[in-house]
């Protein structure tokens, strides 16, 4: 849980911050942009070890985004499926899930760990309680998914950042249904910009990083190491 001593200090660090944070940003889309990385060959490791698992990326984010997690898996020999039907991924929620739920199906995926960042935490979760009928996703990794919403989206005009609003349908239902919370590792930083609240879930096991910002965590060691631990090791 979120240890209440720590506090995000003054506005300058804070700043620093949030510059590193988009600086990462940056960095990682224009990789995404320039990389010939085929999908397939992610799927198709040397040596297969563990169960398959699907990326699936935050608002405004394409696959290529979620790359050096697809990488660092693919490199331990992980079956690593990719969603390129999900575009920046600008849709509601519920076709999110939808695309996730049909590529589990086409492919017939099963006990899939779903591992995701922000928005793509949501699309797994209402994966797993409507789109997974025959129970192919055995578990998920969130990072830094605003399963209460976010207070900051009532700032935004475009439906793909407004429907974080913690009062939205979707937000709101998700909330309250919990029983595949325990299925789920909410890993987040202590601070995140985005999400002031932070990303919390009920009856989830929940890992908190040190690593401050949105999308940074992303590269946290600790992060890359839980994963490997998860799933190669299991």
């Amino acid at each position: 849980m979120h240890d209440a001593t720590r506090t995000p200090g003054g506005l300058l660090r804070q700043t620093w911050w949030r510059a590193r944070d988009y600086a990462a940003v940056l960095g990682w889309q224009a990789a995404g942009i320039v990389s010939r990385v085929d999908p397939d060959t992610l799927r198709r490791p040397k040596n297969p070890v563990g169960p398959p698992v699907v990326l699936v990326p935050g608002v405004y984010e394409s696959w290529h985004f979620l790359l050096p997690l697809a990488t660092l898996l693919h490199d331990h020999g992980v079956r690593v499926h990719v969603l390129p039907d999900l575009g920046t991924n600008r849709h509601p929620v519920l076709r999110g899930a939808s695309v996730l739920g049909q590529n589990l199906a086409a492919h017939d995926l099963r006990d899939v760990v779903v591992v995701a960042h922000s928005k793509g935490g949501l699309i797994g979760k209402l994966a797993m309680l409507r789109e997974d009928p025959h129970s192919r996703i055995a578990s998920m990794i969130a990072v830094n998914t605003p399963f209460a919403g976010s207070s900051h989206a009532r700032w935004f005009v475009t439906p793909a950042v407004r429907e974080f609003i913690p009062s939205d349908a979707t937000i709101v239902a998700l909330d309250a249904e919990r029983t595949v919370n325990h299925r789920i590792t909410s890993v987040y930083s202590w601070w995140d910009p985005h999400i002031p609240a932070g990303s919390a879930l009920e009856g989830a096991t929940e890992v908190v990083l040190d690593t401050p910002g949105h999308f940074r965590p992303l590269a946290d060691p600790r992060l890359h190491a839980l994963l490997v631990e998860r799933i190669v090791g299991s």
